[in-house]
């Protein structure tokens, strides 16, 4: 009883801890229940334009780019740059997809269902339609006929989630149908815009004239050099105000810098003396094995394929060793060894003959298709499946060999005069670092860091050591890689999350081992006044010259007063024209070529600032060349060359496209 009286009067105690209990499940709860909402935002591999772009779907155009690489190529080893290239192709089709679709939304412009059926499938399919090796018959022209078996052989093909052939054929032409739709859409867009900027009889007259008048200007020019840089003052202010008036010119992506030494992953003394034991250990296995296919693919880098060689196609070193007159059935040469390799030869068959090439026609499978000659062609040009046949049968004998998962009828049609031909197995071992090797380099980088783990030691100890300093400016945090470092975007990860100066851990990069260091860390959207500074005292030191030159030079009333008292030649820029390029012999100077056309026939103009020094000038009578101006021929023209413009337009569209890039959270 004591016990439920201290509990009851301990109730409101209880209340407390019921309530925050309670509280804590709710929130709990709450966040548990939201976790996949910021989990999913987590998973954004960016935004465009407002539109959110799930990993899942940029990982899905990834897929089916690279499905469409492997038809086109006849390719599936991807290296490092096409990988990164399709990764970067997927990504800015979708800016301009999602970019241009904002804009299209916008005009109430769409491109229709009907639209693309007729520019995929019309009676005059798109260029990328028409051009896709998949469409095309025996001639290598576009066949309908064939696009639209293509497409009735999907739409028939059974789809029970593991038909890999029809899940490949399905992604192939969503891709192709996709390209043809933002094509057209930015065609669309580009025609609309095209039209919107057109050129008027002003803009008309205006061209003519500049092309077609010109002026003689007499000018004296006093050179910046002239007065000492020394003796101009340059403030803070200065460069500030500088800095504001050109800081359009610095935007930048966020970007890191890095320097790195490398370690060569190089094989050592022991390496070479164990790769020699090891090929003089199979020597005698090598000489006297009946299954010599299976003892050279287990150990040589070179598989052995039961190929024919002819004098022609052997390897020039085993010419002799083949054809000579000591050639004989399992002789085998000695170890040999170049270029960080060992090798050694074993003549497997020889003394028969077989024809060098035969000449072979593809039979037709299909109704309404017809035979297909394909020439004559060579062992070394066919799969072994096909050349075996081919080469051991007879003139007007056919054979059918799998294809896929098809299969192909061939027929002989000649052979050429066999001539001899001989086996020949080749056991080749590249010497290579060992696990020993990798780890005695491993190391000796890692005792580098832990003797230089900072910049000053880091810069010290490459000095003193005589090692190559490698740098790598403004890497972009999407950047596949470090200059020509394989394996190498580790890197560019570590220097987004690191510090200014901080050293790295070791990177094994391919071939190399390497250690970073990072020395410039940028993640404002323009360059800093302090990494322009050069450039800006440059700057500002040219215009307090020009306005002390300004001063000097106003109160003269002709160009020979002024050229007498600078000790100046005075100059004639001759046919001085608005449309062109040089002013006389001062090369690219538009304020003088503006001034010389603004300024009356025989004036002296006021002092102006130029690129080489400050000028001043007078310029004669306008002169106007002998040509009929064509109101329409002239608009025409400018058309023509605000067309490519339009392009320019589309550029700028995606520059303002608000984009958030997430992918280098993914790679």
């Amino acid at each position: 009883m004591a016990t439920l009286q201290k509990i009851r009067s301990m109730g409101w105690v209880l209340v407390l801890i019921v309530g925050l209990a309670m509280l804590a499940f709710i929130l709990g709860d709450l966040f548990t229940s939201g976790s996949s909402f910021f989990n999913r935002n987590r998973e954004n591999i960016g935004v465009i334009a407002g539109q959110k772009i799930h990993y899942t779907e940029y990982e899905k155009a990834r897929e089916q780019l690279t499905e469409v690489y492997k038809i086109e190529s006849g390719r599936s080893d991807f290296d490092e740059d096409l990988t990164f290239q399709i990764r970067n192709q997927v990504w800015q089709m979708m800016l301009t997809d999602y970019a241009l679709r904002a804009q299209l939304k916008e005009i109430g412009m769409d491109v229709t269902a009907n639209e693309l059926s007729e520019l995929c499938i019309g009676e005059n399919p798109h260029q990328y339609i028409r051009s896709r090796r998949s469409f095309m018959d025996e001639n290598g022209e576009f066949s309908r006929e064939n696009l639209i078996r293509f497409l009735h052989n999907i739409e028939t093909m059974e789809d029970d989630g593991q038909n890999a052939n029809l899940t490949q054929a399905k992604s192939y032409w969503n891709y192709w149908e996709n390209a043809v739709r933002l094509t057209h859409m930015q065609d669309k867009y580009n025609n609309l815009v095209k039209n919107l900027i057109t050129a008027n009889k002003l803009d008309a007259q205006y061209a003519f004239d500049a092309q077609n008048q010109s002026v003689n200007a007499q000018y004296i020019v006093r050179p910046y050099s002239t007065i000492a840089d020394s003796t101009i003052t340059v403030k803070s202010r200065d460069l500030r105000k500088e800095y504001n008036v050109r800081k359009p010119r610095y935007k930048r992506k966020p970007n890191r810098s890095i320097e790195y030494v490398q370690f060569a992953i190089v094989p050592s003394e022991a390496d070479f003396a164990a790769a020699k034991q090891a090929m003089d250990n199979l020597r005698e296995e090598f000489a006297t094995t009946d299954d010599i296919a299976l003892v050279v693919n287990t150990n040589s880098d070179v598989m052995y394929d039961g190929r024919n060689y002819s004098e022609n196609t052997i390897p020039e070193q085993y010419k002799e060793f083949g054809f000579g007159k000591n050639a004989k059935k399992d002789a085998v040469t000695d170890i040999e060894f170049a270029d960080d390799t060992y090798r050694m030869a074993r003549l497997v068959e020889c003394g028969y003959s077989m024809p060098d090439s035969v000449k072979l026609k593809l039979i037709a499978t299909q109704e309404g298709q017809e035979d297909q000659e394909i020439g004559w062609l060579t062992e070394d040009m066919l799969t072994r499946e096909i050349a075996e046949p081919a080469f051991t049968g007879k003139k007007g004998t056919r054979f059918t060999v799998a294809v896929g998962l098809g299969e192909q009828t061939f027929e002989i049609m000649d052979v050429a005069k066999a001539t001899p031909k001989v086996k020949l197995a080749v056991i080749e071992r590249k010497v290579t670092p060992s696990s020993r090797t990798y780890s005695a380099l491993y190391n000796q980088a890692k005792q580098f860091i832990v003797a230089n783990n900072t910049e000053e030691a880091f810069r010290q100890a490459v000095q003193e050591q005589n090692m190559q300093l490698y740098p790598a400016y403004n890497l972009d945090k999407n950047a596949d890689k470090v200059g020509d470092l394989k394996s190498s975007r580790t890197i560019v990860r570590w220097a987004y999350d690191a510090k200014e100066g901080q050293v790295s851990d070791v990177f094994e990069c391919g071939d190399k081992y390497v250690v970073a260091l990072l020395t410039q860390v940028n993640d404002g959207e323009y360059r800093s006044m302090e990494e322009v500074e050069g450039e800006l005292r440059q700057q500002v030191i040219k215009h307090k010259k020009a306005g002390m030159m300004y001063k000097e030079m106003k109160q003269y009333t002709s160009l020979e007063e002024a050229a007498q008292a600078y000790n100046l030649t005075v100059q004639t820029a001759e046919n001085v024209t608005m449309g062109g390029y040089r002013f006389g012999n001062a090369g690219a100077e538009p304020v003088a070529t503006g001034t010389a056309f603004a300024v009356a026939a025989n004036t002296l103009s006021r002092p102006f600032e130029g690129n080489a020094g400050m000028y001043m000038l007078v310029p004669g009578e306008k002169v106007t060349a002998e040509a009929t101006f064509d109101e329409k021929a002239e608009i025409q023209r400018l058309n023509n060359t605000y067309a490519y413009r339009v392009y320019q337009i589309q550029n700028w569209v995606l520059d303002q496209t608000e984009v958030t890039d997430n992918r280098a959270n993914f790679q």
